[in-house]
């Protein structure tokens, strides 16, 4: 080996040891700073978003939209457990004819409805 190839790794390993002088130097400049200023530095992990509050609301309001997001999942369910579907080739699907079937008799008894009220 030849003094050239060398060259690169002897400013490597200098250039490491600057890089953790100043982290020492830093570390203990924190430190000093904390115990003069009497300071208390939050952790990352503290100002992190809440997944139950991303928008952080506060309370009443925080209590008022999860009761909303509730209702709105219990209509949702509600509605869907209205759509007929059966089950083709292992998977579940829309059964159209039980659909054709509930726009027959919705749109029969709605016609046969307003008639009899004579509002034709």
């Amino acid at each position: 080996m030849n003094f050239d190839s060398m060259s690169w790794v002897l400013v490597m390993a200098l250039s490491l040891s600057v890089f953790s002088l100043f982290i020492f130097l830093f570390s203990k400049f924190v430190g000093y700073m904390k115990r003069v200023q009497n300071l208390e530095i939050e952790s990352f992990k503290d100002t992190l978003i809440d997944k139950d509050n991303p928008v952080g609301l506060q309370g009443e309001e925080l209590e008022k939209l999860k009761q909303q997001q509730a209702e709105a999942q219990r209509h949702l369910k509600e509605v869907i457990s209205k759509i007929p579907v059966i089950q083709k080739d292992g998977r579940f699907q829309i059964d159209e004819e039980a659909i054709r079937k509930q726009r027959a008799n919705a749109n029969g008894s709605g016609t046969s409805g307003r008639a009899a009220k004579g509002t034709v």
